[in-house]
Order: C-alpha cells, then sequence, then structure tokens
C-alpha cells in the first residue's frame, strides 16, 4: 500500500504530466521532463507508474476531466448528477466554464490548452488506452451538461445531442482561441451556445 509520502510523488507527477502535455503536447512531454518539473526522486515514476509513459499519460487526462467536471457540476468533484447542478441555470454553468477557460487562456498567454484534446489529437489513432481515456473524460463532461438540461426540462434524447454540440463547441473554441492568440473565439461559441439552446427552448437566464 503507498503512503502518504508516495501519494503525493504519484499525485505530483500525474500534475505535471497534466501541465506539460498542455505546454509542450503528449509526444513532445519526456518522462525526465516530468520526474524533474515534479520535483521527484529519480527512479520513482516507474515505482508509480510501472506501464510508463501511457499509464501517466492516463492519470493525466483522468485529472483533466475532474476538473472541468467541477466547473460543471460546481463541486469539487466530477460527479455527474443533477442534483449538484439543478439550482443553477444553464447560463450560469456555461458562463462559469467560458470564463474559467479563457482565464486559463489568458493567464498563460495561450500555452495551456485542453490536453485531453491534445492527446486524443496526437494518440487517438496510436494508443487505445489513451484514445479511451480521452473518451472516458469527454463523457464525464457530457453526461452532466446533459443531466443539466434534463433537469431544466429537456427530454433525455434532445438533452444528450445538446450536451454533446456544446461541449464539441467550447473544445474546438479552445483549439481556435489557442491559434488566434485571443479569447474571442471561445466567447463566440458561449454566444452561439446561447442561441442554440434558445432555438430549443432552453432560456440560458432561466
Amino acid at each position: 500500500m503507498v503512503g502518504t509520502k508516495g501519494a503525493e510523488t504519484s499525485s505530483r507527477l500525474a500534475e505535471s504530466m497534466l501541465e506539460l502535455i498542455q505546454r509542450h503536447g503528449y509526444s513532445g512531454t519526456g518522462l525526465n521532463a516530468v520526474v524533474e518539473h515534479a520535483g521527484a526522486p529519480k527512479g520513482s515514476l516507474y515505482f508509480h507508474f510501472p506501464q510508463g509513459k501511457e499509464e501517466l499519460g492516463e492519470r493525466a487526462v483522468e485529472l483533466a476531466a475532474a476538473r472541468f467536471g467541477s466547473l460543471v457540476t460546481g463541486s469539487s468533484t466530477a460527479t455527474a448528477t443533477a442534483t449538484a447542478s439543478a439550482s443553477a441555470t444553464v447560463g450560469e454553468v456555461l458562463g462559469r466554464v467560458i470564463d474559467e477557460l479563457a482565464g486559463m487562456l489568458e493567464g498563460s498567454d495561450f500555452q495551456l490548452g485542453c490536453p485531453v484534446s491534445v492527446v486524443t489529437l496526437e494518440m487517438g489513432a496510436e494508443s487505445e488506452r489513451l484514445r479511451g481515456a480521452c473518451a472516458d473524460a469527454f463523457e464525464s463532461w457530457i453526461a452532466p451538461v446533459s443531466e443539466l438540461l434534463v433537469a431544466h426540462g429537456r427530454p433525455r434524447t434532445v438533452a444528450r445531442v445538446l450536451a454533446t454540440a456544446v461541449v464539441s463547441m467550447v473544445e474546438g473554441a479552445v483549439i481556435v482561441s489557442r491559434a488566434q492568440r485571443s479569447t474571442d473565439p471561445l466567447r463566440c461559441a458561449g454566444q452561439a451556445i446561447d442561441v442554440l439552446l434558445a432555438a430549443q427552448g432552453v432560456e440560458a437566464s432561466e
């Protein structure tokens, strides 16, 4: 059983992997750089992640999924329940997500992006393990948005379609924002989402 110190080392390694993927991509992130960034003892990486880079990459994707999920649910965990978000309006939830992502982009001088999209684009055709982790991450974001829409009266099948579109639009907007070094594409995506939801009878400020 890994003790507290070991758990802290494992967590630092995953955090470092996540940040370096955001900055340099999965392929551009070497394990030596992860160990150095984490300030971890040499040899600790394979102790905590015996299957190497793919296992560490999977953990980083899971970490990113949980953090984004907490924005949607408004909680410290990524639990996808209607209860976590039923008290918030659709506009409040999506506005919070857009604001947080815009702040991340501006705060990093547009160096940090979504690690899940990065890993998907780089490794989706190369590693079934990482592709599956990314698919699970996207699902963990789509599900709470869908539940939010259900909580606000949308039929479940319609809510699922809308939630998938919303997450896809935001993910794409983050990429375009990094390319243009501007949060305008992300803000435009937020406005387009409002229009999309209004067309389906979901008022952002209901």
